[in-house]
């Protein structure tokens, strides 16, 4: 599946960057609606790193005309479960691939909503080793009721299909069973700053920028 989706691109692309900078990867984690996008967006402004968001790929994938993994991808987001790793990956490596073949200088990624389960972390082990510095993850740490509240009234007019309370349930289930236990691995090797989410946007990047600063 791998080879079949963009594979023969993203691997061409790397070769040609390979020589230049090996990717320098902030995984950010926390549950939907702990705010990992628009603290994403923010670190952009002031850093000028690349926001990569494995969920907005994925759904980039589901609406482009002729993708063979579209409704695939769709019914996974419908029930809240986690695409294939296969597809997520080639997506991310093409994504930094195509930055840094524009751009040498930009090879610092935030790589927002992956990994969210072992599967995941396993299929990034394999295929990025050596390929791509992991430096550490932010984790957005929020309560369930904050997240759904969020995701709620983003549902609003975001047009998303999976802001409603049904879904929002199933991707917190999926969260709190499958994505937390991968922070907790990352805890136990010191490569995990935690972040009280459930404040306002400029206190919780006032957080970010702090960590930001002196990590890097």
């Amino acid at each position: 599946m791998l080879g079949r989706l963009l594979g023969n691109a993203s691997q061409s692309l790397l070769k040609r960057v390979s020589h230049i900078m090996k990717p320098q990867v902030i995984f950010v984690l926390g549950g939907p609606g702990a705010g990992k996008g628009t603290q994403c967006s923010k670190i952009v402004e002031a850093f000028n790193y690349t926001h990569l968001s494995a969920g907005d790929l994925l759904r980039a994938e589901r609406g482009r005309e002729g993708s063979e993994f579209g409704q695939l991808i769709d019914n996974y987001i419908k029930e809240g479960k986690i695409v294939p790793v296969e597809i997520t990956i080639s997506l991310l490596r093409q994504s930094m691939a195509e930055t840094m073949t524009k751009d040498q200088t930009k090879n610092y990624f935030l790589i927002d909503g992956f990994p969210r389960n072992e599967d995941n972390l396993q299929g990034w082990n394999r295929v990025m080793e050596g390929k791509a510095d992991v430096k550490f993850v932010l984790f957005f740490d929020c309560s369930n009721e904050v997240c759904i509240d969020r995701c709620l009234e983003r549902g609003k007019s975001s047009g998303r299909t999976d802001d409603n309370r049904e879904s929002l349930e199933k991707r917190i289930q999926t969260y709190l069973n499958s994505t937390r236990p991968i922070i907790e691995q990352y805890q136990k090797h010191g490569k995990v700053h935690t972040i009280d989410a459930s404040r306002s946007m400029d206190e919780v990047f006032a957080d970010v920028k702090a960590i930001l600063i002196k990590e890097l």
